[in-house]
């Protein structure tokens, strides 16, 4: 083991749980707030002459937005899951040394060490 220490399975299983659950429920409000812009528009899907400023449709588009985005956060908190279950979670993906425990705490599902994210990020 390297000389940083890693959270034990149990803490991250925890905090993995505690953010899948949050983002499901983000996720099911999105599903909920899409559905009701749908049914707004389905008796009149011309809204480009709003007087209240935003489309309807821009609205649409924004909440898909987040939606997929949330989709994917779950995605990556399934992965970290498997990862873990694998024996290799807290690993960096790109130089493959052990990931500091209070980065994975903060950002449970996180694949890179805070040196190899900064150099991936545009």
């Amino acid at each position: 083991m390297s000389a940083i220490e890693r959270p034990d399975a149990a803490a991250v299983a925890s905090a993995l749980d505690f953010e899948a659950d949050r983002t499901r429920s983000r996720i099911h409000a999105l599903e909920r707030d899409l559905a009701t812009l749908r049914d707004a528009t389905a008796d009149s899907p011309d809204d480009e002459h709003d007087p209240e400023g935003a489309t309807i449709a821009f609205e649409r588009q924004q909440v898909a937005a987040l939606l997929a985005a949330a989709t994917a956060r779950l995605a990556e908190l399934e992965d970290a899951r498997t990862r873990l279950r694998a024996g290799d979670y807290g690993q960096c993906l790109d130089c493959g040394t052990s990931i500091p425990r209070e980065r994975l705490l903060a950002r449970p599902a996180v694949r890179r060490c805070a040196t190899c994210a900064a150099r991936s990020d545009p």
